[in-house]
């Protein structure tokens, strides 16, 4: 699970500081009802929070070890034990734990809240990585993101002879068999890999039933991507390179923020590009909209009124931790838009 990724837009180690903050604050995903779904806007129906647990697989796979396996870096990797993994983001704790074999798991990233993770030690913080505390729980195997560091950090934890695997991030839907089976090579578990990739394929297939014919007729609802934390005063507008398109896309929805041609990833709310935009609902990370107030809240940050979405009060929340992660549970998170876009359970 990447992280949510996160330059007008802070840059991503910045972003993921943010993201891991509001990890540790109480929030709930919040939604309010709208018009007809057969309307041209959609309405936004409040869904419940997804649950934070993940499904392992069962049987849990046997590791068929030593694998040598190429790391996003550019350097070959040999992995000789799963004994003792150390996954330095929530989304790749997240993968290890659903492919069986979280029992080997000893830490986690701040943003690896989920129930199966929530009690093992914290050895990173948004990709701020304390080489000593992942040392001094002697893995055999590290798991990092392109965006893990400091670059001592890794270089450390290398050079202690820990095998350290970079793992390319997930962007899009297209993205997750490919990470799946990076984690499951290296784990030597390649059939559970296979297992898993099977599995979330018909999970998202059977979610993206849930599309009325009205949107698949071409009726899209139109969404806007905003990342906010109040208590930072930060206000970002999704575009292009945001990680939101492909999930709405594939919920029947137009992301207006690549439509109005943001080509970055996140951009400074103003009220001409929300104008421009026009969303008829609008997405936010459930903590985001806590930390503005909730949705009366973020009617208040400018341009946001004046906007078909605004004016509805029309807001579909998920929460953080697996909106942007393209794993295991993407199809929870496909399901949870639908839901909200048309008030229908997936």
């Amino acid at each position: 699970m990447p992280t949510p990724a996160v330059s007008t837009r802070p840059p991503r180690r910045t972003l993921a500081l943010a993201l891991a903050f509001c990890a540790l604050a109480l929030g709930a995903a919040t939604g309010c009802a709208g018009a007809d779904p057969g309307a041209a806007g959609p309405s936004a129906h409040a869904a419940p929070a997804l649950p934070d647990r993940v499904e392992p697989l069962s049987p849990a796979p046997v590791p068929a070890l030593p694998a040598t396996v190429p790391s996003a870096d550019g350097r070959t990797v040999t992995v000789a034990s799963a004994d003792r993994i150390v996954p330095l983001s929530g989304s790749l704790n997240e993968l290890v734990q659903t492919l069986g074999l979280g029992p080997q798991v000893v830490a986690r990233d701040i943003t690896a809240t989920f129930e199966q993770a929530a009690r093992l030690p914290v050895v990173t913080r948004g990709h701020e990585v304390s080489a000593e505390s992942v040392l001094s729980l002697r893995p055999t195997l590290v798991l990092a993101e392109t965006a893990s560091g400091p670059a001592e950090a890794l270089a450390q934890i290398r050079d202690a002879g820990v095998p350290l695997l970079v793992v390319a991030p997930a962007r899009s839907l297209d993205d997750v068999p490919r990470r799946i089976d990076t984690v499951a090579g290296a784990l030597g578990v390649k059939e559970a890999g296979t297992r898993l990739k099977e599995r979330t394929d018909g999970r998202i297939a059977a979610a993206r039933t849930g599309i009325p014919a009205s949107a698949a007729a071409g009726r899209k609802p139109r969404v806007a991507f905003l990342y906010l934390r109040g208590t930072a005063s930060v206000y970002l507008m999704g575009g292009s390179e945001s990680g939101a398109a492909p999930l709405l896309e594939a919920a029947g929805a137009v992301d207006t923020g690549k439509e109005s041609g943001l080509g970055k990833d996140f951009t400074p709310i103003t009220s001409e590009a929300l104008a421009a935009a026009a969303p008829d609902a609008i997405l936010v990370m459930s903590k985001g909209l806590e930390s503005v107030g909730g949705t009366e809240g973020l009617v208040k940050i400018p341009g946001v009124a004046q906007t078909p979405a605004g004016m509805d009060r029309r807001v579909i929340a998920v929460d953080d931790g697996v909106l942007l992660s393209y794993g295991p549970r993407t199809d929870q998170v496909l399901s949870s838009l639908i839901t909200q876009l048309y008030g229908k359970a997936a």
